[in-house]
């Protein structure tokens, strides 16, 4: 059995938490239609100190086996050998300064093929302004901020987000079969499908649930559940834009 289950994983960076930046992406998971080749990322501070933000964006690459690796976005290049654009996901800016209690926004901008699914690792690092981060600040400002955060203990942490990318022509087509005791969705089509509020309960106490989770389908790929004496599986079949409420039960 094949599973297709995307993680965007906690990112922490280093210690440097009494006062200072607390951010907050949003959602972890993002996609980009078929239709569309910018998606606008909002970045929300809950702390009590401006946060200054990298944002970095690594390609998720799956091989046949369904293990995975990230390498840096690759540049295009014209004929003359110079280079052009980038052939993936790029943010811009992808430095951002949020105050305290504000929200700022990178717009992730797709440049490149779109005749198959492809995915990104986006990630917002909050550091200490140095000069060769390109922040907009004065000397004054970035010795100033560093001498605010020495005044308390700080952690500072980060996020890592998944970014899909569908095809331009995207095609979903979800292939359902079931038996006595198994229940298996293939995705046939040429973009991810998705498992929405995932949830697993009791049918005599619907209160007796496990934890509600969220399951990703790779094209070409099959997510097969164990049916359970007593239990009903219950989630959003999402396909793009459309959603659809299913239920299973032994």
């Amino acid at each position: 059995m094949k599973h297709a289950v995307l993680w965007a994983g906690l990112f922490l960076m280093s210690l440097t938490a009494q006062a200072g930046p607390a951010i907050n992406v949003g959602v972890v998971y993002d996609y980009l239609e078929g239709d569309r080749s910018s998606y606008l990322k909002r970045v929300y501070n809950g702390g009590t100190s401006t946060a200054f933000i990298k944002v970095n964006v690594l390609e998720i690459i799956y091989n046949a086996d369904g293990t995975s690796r990230e390498v840096p976005v690759a540049s295009m290049t014209d004929a003359k050998g110079s280079t052009t654009n980038r052939d993936g996901l790029m943010a811009s800016p992808a430095r951002l300064i949020v105050p305290a209690g504000g929200r700022q926004g990178t717009r992730l901008l797709y440049m490149g093929r779109r005749d198959k699914e492809r995915y990104f690792r986006v990630r917002f690092i909050p550091v200490v302004p140095e000069k060769e981060d390109d922040f907009a600040i004065t000397d004054a400002e970035r010795s100033e901020y560093k001498k605010d955060l020495a005044a308390g203990v700080n952690v500072m942490a980060g996020y890592g987000t998944v970014f899909f990318v569908r095809p331009k022509d995207t095609r979903f087509d979800t292939q359902i079969s079931e038996t006595a005791s198994q229940f298996t969705l293939r995705n046939a089509g040429n973009s991810t499908v998705v498992l929405d509020e995932f949830r697993d309960c009791s049918v005599a106490k619907k209160t007796d649930c496990e934890p509600t989770t969220k399951h990703h389908i790779l094209p070409g790929r099959q997510l097969v559940f164990e049916k359970k004496v007593e239990r009903q599986f219950s989630f959003q079949l999402v396909e793009g834009r459309d959603k659809k409420p299913m239920k299973v039960t032994r």
